[in-house]
């Protein structure tokens, strides 16, 4: 796809100044934002096969460490310190997204007990089901571009984590998922399910799994596919504009794994998803 070049110098001009606000580049303190920092990846990303400039593939690989040490690590004002998994560095380092990623709010999570304020909830850290499907894309695209598949795994790890911490069934047997959970997933701070959440996961689940190696060691999310697709709810139906953008993004990537050719190998009993 051609680019012009006035709009590469736009996007360039952008994403430098937020290298340099967020503490990316020196100058600043970091200051990680999940979902924010999920669309910078795929951008610097872009940059890199856009213009072939090393400098923007190492942003990005810079951008995706920083998130990791970061959001997977506890709040300094957090009284608990280290990584959210539990695990110690050396072996945190190898599997960084397996305790999931904090979202990067500024105020501290609500503590369990704790009165719901709706408004003062926005403000609290946590984690965002839909801010994780993110993140898994955005590592799954620095696999794709760098041939390192080490982030597909690291995907892969996070999609199970927040698979298993987030979905749920109901008594009459219905599955539904948390919308937002505390920051070590051991609790839901807000109990009901984004609209678009299934389909999300669903779809990126199998971005990740269209990368993955076809390795017996290698993480798989085959059972996970096959949950989500289990209580999958089909409405979709929204006049909210990010939901709307969330549903024209989504549709985008299913015709890049159709055109992979790794759509149609999917369980044709999946009819929901054809």
């Amino acid at each position: 796809m051609n680019v012009r070049n006035e709009d590469l110098e736009k996007a360039r001009e952008l994403m430098m100044n937020f290298a340099y606000r967020t503490g990316l580049l020196p100058g600043n303190k970091p200051r990680r934002y999940l979902w924010t920092d999920a669309f910078a990846v795929c951008n610097f990303l872009r940059l890199y096969i856009h213009t072939n400039d090393e400098v923007y593939r190492e942003l990005a690989i810079r951008l995706v460490n920083q998130v990791h040490h970061i959001l997977g690590k506890h709040r300094e004002d957090d009284s608990r310190i280290g990584w959210i998994s539990g695990l110690k560095d050396e072996e945190a380092e190898q599997h960084p997204t397996i305790g999931g990623l904090r979202i990067g709010k500024e105020l501290p999570e609500r503590k369990m007990g704790e009165p719901f304020n709706w408004e003062l909830e926005w403000k609290r850290d946590g984690q965002y089901y839909h801010y994780l499907t993110k993140w898994m894309h955005a590592l799954n695209k620095v696999a794709l571009v760098t041939g390192d598949l080490t982030y597909n795994r690291w995907a892969i790890e996070l999609a199970k984590t927040a698979h298993s911490k987030f979905t749920y069934t109901l008594p009459d047997g219905r599955k539904r998922m948390y919308w937002k959970m505390s920051i070590d997933l051991t609790y839901p701070l807000i109990s009901s399910m984004g609209q678009h959440d299934p389909l999300d996961g669903f779809i990126t689940y199998n971005e990740l799994q269209a990368t993955a190696p076809n390795k017996t060691e290698w993480p798989s999310l085959k059972e996970e596919i096959a949950d989500l697709a289990s209580f999958y709810e089909d409405y979709w139906i929204t006049d909210d504009p990010l939901g709307i953008g969330e549903l024209l993004s989504n549709a985008y990537k299913v015709t890049q794994l159709i055109r992979k050719g790794y759509w149609n190998r999917i369980d044709p009993t999946l009819k929901n998803f054809k």
